[in-house]
């Protein structure tokens, strides 16, 4: 198998290279190393996959057709590539829709150009929106999107399915669940909170603290990428849209308690209202994962916090 994966130097990207990789694959990395957050972070991420003589990194954007044209040749796609988060997307959102919407659908064209039949797009829980029912399931309606960053991963989602009815292309749209672990984007709450509770500086808590995450750690995610793509590569033709989570949830100041105790800090908390576009909660139902290819989340949030902790610290002590 030769994978093109895109956002391949940020935290998943360069978690399923790795995976790829390890499993025999070849792999093109496709990042245009954008300043969401600062290069020698995504350069670090990327050293181990670069390291290994099976893979190659392409730099560039994914909407310019000029770069795409210029690929390798590859069987598979795997379209981790966005701009990310849900409160940017509220001060960007044309910036959202130009990357997102407009980077998908050269993506898709790429694929139809070389007749590549296997596509896997990173969709996100953030398309369920405010839904009230739970665990949020693959069959809920989806229509109701609260940031233009779930917009776009919904209209993704919608891009895809014209690309397998029209081109007969396998896509895969998976919707992840709050993933953490090592290489957590710095932006992210666990990340962002670990790195003041090291500096001694209060931790922001929006609303009351019960709003509730289905933290899912990245070696689930990345299974669950890796078993997505092998059962797409032998369903030609075929469309699915797949939660990837945990299948529990943690509260906000639960999530909190339990990184101050990992670290041996007592977190001192500032209360600040709601912010708009943020929902009360995710909760994936993850039986159409199990039943469709296997997926068996299996990291305990306490585990995999501890296991984020440890990176983290061994990263401050280098840096």
């Amino acid at each position: 198998m030769s994978v093109l994966v895109t956002g391949a130097a940020g935290f998943i990207g360069s978690h399923l290279s790795e995976a790829l990789l390890s499993q025999g694959a070849e792999v093109v990395g496709l990042d245009n190393f954008d300043d969401f957050y600062a290069r020698e972070t995504k350069e670090r991420n990327l050293q181990p996959a670069r390291d290994h003589r099976s893979f190659r990194l392409v730099e560039g954007d994914i909407r310019d057709e000029a770069i795409l044209r210029e690929l390798p040749e590859v069987t598979a796609v795997v379209h981790l590539a966005a701009r990310a988060g849900v409160r940017p997307s509220i001060e960007q959102p044309a910036l959202y829709s130009d990357v997102n919407l407009m980077g998908t659908t050269r993506l898709l064209g790429f694929v139809r150009e070389r007749a590549i039949r296997t596509f896997v797009f990173a969709s996100s829980s953030s398309v369920y929106g405010n839904n009230e029912s739970v665990p949020f399931t693959e069959t809920d309606r989806v229509d109701h999107p609260i940031s233009p960053y779930a917009a776009t991963k919904k209209a993704g989602e919608l891009l895809c399915h014209a690309s397998t009815h029209l081109d007969g292309v396998a896509t895969m749209c998976l919707r992840f669940f709050t993933a953490y672990g090592p290489r957590q984007r710095p932006d992210l709450a666990i990340h962002k909170f670990a790195r003041l509770l090291e500096e001694g500086e209060a931790i922001p808590m929006f609303g009351d603290g019960s709003t509730s995450r289905d933290y899912t750690y990245i070696d689930d995610i990345v299974d669950g990428v890796v078993k997505a793509l092998d059962w797409a590569e032998g369903h030609p033709g075929s469309h699915e849209i797949v939660n990837l989570g945990e299948s529990r949830t943690i509260d906000l100041s639960e999530m909190i308690r339990l990184l101050g105790e990992e670290m041996g800090v007592v977190p001192d908390i500032r209360r600040l209202p709601m912010q708009p576009g943020d929902v009360d909660r995710t909760y994936a139902d993850v039986t159409k994962a199990r039943s469709l290819f296997g997926y068996d989340p299996r990291v305990e949030f306490r585990d995999g916090l501890r296991r984020f902790v440890g990176w983290f610290q061994r990263q401050r002590k280098t840096s």
